[in-house]
């Protein structure tokens, strides 16, 4: 068990402490996993969409445009745990409870959602338009010309963007932790900062350190395999 002799906590009891921590990883994980997922695909959506609808592009449409550049101007510079609170009454609604990682997911979907967005719109903007006028004067449809040039010319840039955004939302589920979601965010401040227990909070960081490490390897080998073909 964890005790305080003189405001400082005792050496930890890691056969208390490791089924805790290792509990608290898959709730990370879970919260990224699921947050990457949906924020992910709606985001690449979304890129595209701020992409296509720009002047000159295949879809141009001004109204459409502005309306999703406000929409991601308006919420992305929002701080993380700022935006967490102010969505309580919609995960309220949505999952029943403002607590624990569901309602967690909600608002970091949204948010990785928004940050996504913008890496794929700037991602696909530094694109070489000769390309993309190239495959219409061949006659390729719109449609596949996104599908055939667009994405695969991306791809690469796009997998270092997401490999960004996953390091993003782990620190997002860090500060979930700190409103009642749960994970290593929570324990290193619950059980760690708060009782002082600065063994704890440092292997939790160490933990989160090797997570991120894993994505960026994973990340860059994957990027530079796409861009060598």
């Amino acid at each position: 068990m964890i005790t305080f002799q003189g405001g400082l906590a005792a050496a930890t009891d890691w056969s208390q402490m490791g089924p805790k921590l290792i509990e608290e990883l898959g709730t990370t994980l879970y919260m990224v996993g699921a947050s990457l997922l949906i924020g992910g695909l709606l985001g690449l959506a979304m890129g595209l969409a701020l992409y296509l609808t720009r002047r000159g592009n295949l879809f141009e449409n001004a109204f459409v445009f502005n309306l999703l550049n406000v929409i991601v101007n308006f919420i992305r510079p929002i701080p993380f745990i700022i935006f967490i609170t102010a969505m309580g009454p919609i995960t309220q609604a949505l999952t029943g409870t403002i607590l624990g990682p569901k309602p967690a997911i909600v608002a970091m979907s949204v948010m990785t959602m928004m940050a996504f967005s913008r890496l794929v719109e700037q991602n696909l903007v530094s694109l070489d338009p000769g390309v993309i006028e190239a495959s219409r004067a061949m006659g390729a449809s719109r449609w596949r010309v996104i599908r055939t040039v667009i994405i695969p010319e991306a791809l690469g840039p796009l997998i270092l963007g997401f490999t960004f955004l996953f390091i993003g939302v782990v620190d997002m589920s860090a500060m979930a932790g700190a409103v009642g979601a749960g994970g290593l965010g929570d324990l290193a401040l619950r059980w760690g900062y708060q009782r002082m227990n600065w063994e704890i909070t440092f292997v939790t960081l160490l933990v989160i350190v090797a997570i991120v490490q894993a994505a960026q390897f994973l990340g860059n080998w994957l990027a530079r395999r796409v861009m060598r073909r």
